[in-house]
């Protein structure tokens, strides 16, 4: 017998038992969509995140206060030394050659007010560069004024949702509401946008930094954002930065320095981390499918003694019955795998059309990793019931 006549044979007997062989096919089918719909939130979520630091800008480095040393492990998001960094250090940034645009950051919780509407949201308090640095985009009015690292200037620029939950159907420009203790002018409306890394830009205002620092009465920066104008100087950019805030420090360059790039990566090796594992979770199935492959073929073997026995004494040898049984299953799984991959793929299609908003996708690598898991365990598990067949006595198989 060569293969196609193995494969025909295997199809056949697996034909003549529709109900066995349906929930066998049904069981694999399964065991595959639960790896690939399983990893595919872990990949959606890695994406997405991709997406979320593309949406942040290019070239992008942050500023932390606090010294914190790394040993290969993901940098800190927050630093540790009691220094603050104040608006005149980032000043001083604005003088390396390699660095674009600086934008000082203060950000902190204030109740927002018109009339008798209120609500408690975040304030930024920023310069004209954090619009360039950040892809943020004024629908309506213009920017901070360009006095804003110099002057505490009253005036605010309200994110889409706010805006319309504070002023409803009328037109906040021009409009004063207050914000703590102090009032302000809306001079101009963000672009709708959605989330960024969890902030809300469509639920926030924005107003000058310097009128951030009597807002919450602290001169210290929450963090520093620094746009290069090449990514090829960023090596350079690191050094000259720490060197000057060392010199504004006491000669302590009590600073933390992340990346946009080495924020991702770091992001990206957790994601992929719990992907895996995910996936290794819902491999279980497969293994479930292993075993009710193994019971099936014992069955099998039991109900087809006589058709071995007689298959045997036309010549079949141990061998080539050995195969009939495990290309069986090799026949079955793949049917059951096919199944497995239209399901999951259909599904993953059906939710990206209709619900945009959540992210899926499959990845590449654990489409082939289920189907080789499920051959590798239908060969495993099929191995015992086929040695079984093989040692079938020919004359006694007969007798019945």
């Amino acid at each position: 017998m060569n293969l196609a006549d193995h494969w025909l044979f295997s199809y056949q007997a697996l034909a003549r038992h529709r109900l066995r062989s349906t929930m066998v096919l049904l069981a694999i089918g399964m065991g595959v969509s639960s790896v690939l719909l399983l990893t595919s939130i872990g990949e959606g979520a890695r994406l997405y995140i991709e997406q979320e630091f593309s949406a942040l800008g290019s070239k992008m480095l942050i500023v932390l206060p606090g010294k914190k040393e790394t040993t290969g492990s993901a940098p800190p998001l927050y630093g540790t030394s009691p220094r603050d960094l104040t608006i005149e250090d980032a000043q001083a940034l604005k003088k390396i050659p390699s660095i674009s645009h600086v934008a000082p950051i203060i950000a902190g919780t204030a109740s927002v007010s018109n009339q008798s509407l209120s609500r408690d949201i975040i304030i930024l308090g920023t310069n004209r560069d954090m619009f360039t640095v950040r892809n943020l985009t004024v629908k309506q009015g213009r920017m901070l004024p360009e006095n804003s690292e110099t002057r505490a200037t009253p005036v605010c620029i309200l994110g889409a949702k706010l805006a319309k939950e504070l002023f409803k159907k009328s037109s906040p420009m021009g409009q004063w509401l207050r914000i703590g203790e102090y009032k302000y002018r809306v001079i101009g409306l963000l672009k709708a946008r959605g989330e960024s890394l969890g902030l809300d830009l469509q639920d926030m205002a924005i107003i000058p930094v310097r009128s951030a620092q009597v807002l919450f009465d602290s001169p210290a920066l929450f963090r520093i954002l620094l746009q290069l104008k090449q990514t090829d100087f960023e090596i350079n950019t690191r050094v000259n930065i720490n060197k000057i805030i060392a010199q504004r420090h006491d000669g302590e360059a009590d600073i933390t320095i992340i990346s946009q790039d080495a924020m991702l990566s770091a992001f990206n090796k957790i994601i992929v981390a719990v992907t895996a594992s995910i996936g290794a979770i819902a491999a279980i199935s497969l293994i479930v499918a292993g075993i009710l492959i193994m019971n099936v073929s014992y069955i099998s073997v039991s109900q087809r003694r006589e058709e071995i026995g007689l298959l045997k004494s036309l010549g079949a040898s141990a061998r080539e019955v050995r195969q009939i049984f495990i290309i069986s299953s090799l026949v079955i799984t793949s049917f059951g795998s096919l199944a497995g991959l239209i399901l999951s793929y259909s599904l993953v299609f059906i939710i990206q059309t209709n619900f945009p908003k959540i992210p899926l996708a499959i990845p590449w690598w654990s489409t082939i990793a289920a189907i080789f898991m499920s051959f590798i365990v239908a060969l495993l598990f099929s191995w015992l019931p086929a040695n079984k067949a093989a040692a079938v006595d020919p004359i006694l198989a007969l007798r019945g």
